[in-house]
């Protein structure tokens, strides 16, 4: 039985001051438009064994970037929520697998996209995972799914061959070059709202 979104629970996004701080909260449902206030976010890249990277294209019906190829997963943390238990939270609600060594990239890492009239407007931490096991995506989410060499798939983005979404191409090009055994970043420049 699918829930009608009119009547689901309001998932609440917490918003953000310029300097990373809460603002209050808002219905997920209702931030994103024209003028979407400044909000937390997170990324999350995921690898397996071999080091490939899972890529997702975003359901069709979505209403931020949809169809568009990015990164394993993102989300945004509940209000009081830790961040690390956002990450894992959402990638198993999305791709219903879990992640270990889950790592923090980059801390800071924030940016503003439009697509269609819909702006996305976030600080947006970006971590690493690794995975096991096989992926079901949510549909209500996730169009297809595809693992790819994390090179290849770095230096096409890097060189504007590949299209992913504006975060995906700015989290590459400021990612280490092997994120998938890169140490953690130091949790120190995160958004106040997310330590």
């Amino acid at each position: 039985m699918t829930t009608d979104p009119d009547t689901a629970p309001a998932e609440l996004v917490v918003l953000l001051d310029e300097d990373g701080h809460p603002a209050g909260t808002q219905d997920k449902r209702t931030v994103h438009h024209a003028d979407t206030p400044l909000h937390l976010a997170f990324s999350c890249y995921l690898f397996d064994d071999d080091g490939r990277v899972l890529l997702t294209r975003r359901a069709l019906h979505k209403a931020t970037f949809p169809g568009v190829w990015t990164n394993a997963c993102c989300g945004h943390p509940a209000p009081g929520e830790d961040l690390e238990d956002a990450v894992r939270r959402r990638v198993h609600q999305e791709l219903g697998i879990d992640v270990h060594d889950l790592r923090l990239l980059l801390p800071a890492f924030r940016y503003r996209a439009e697509m269609d009239g819909v702006v996305e407007n976030e600080m947006c931490p970006v971590f690493a995972a690794r995975v096991g096991g096989p992926v079901t995506p949510d549909p209500d989410e996730v169009e297809e799914v595809a693992w790819e060499p994390w090179e290849p798939f770095r230096g096409a983005v890097l060189d504007g061959s590949r299209e992913v979404s504006v975060w995906c191409r700015e989290q590459v090009q400021q990612l280490p070059a092997d994120p998938a055994s890169a140490p953690a970043a130091s949790p120190a420049t995160l958004p106040p709202a997310a330590r």
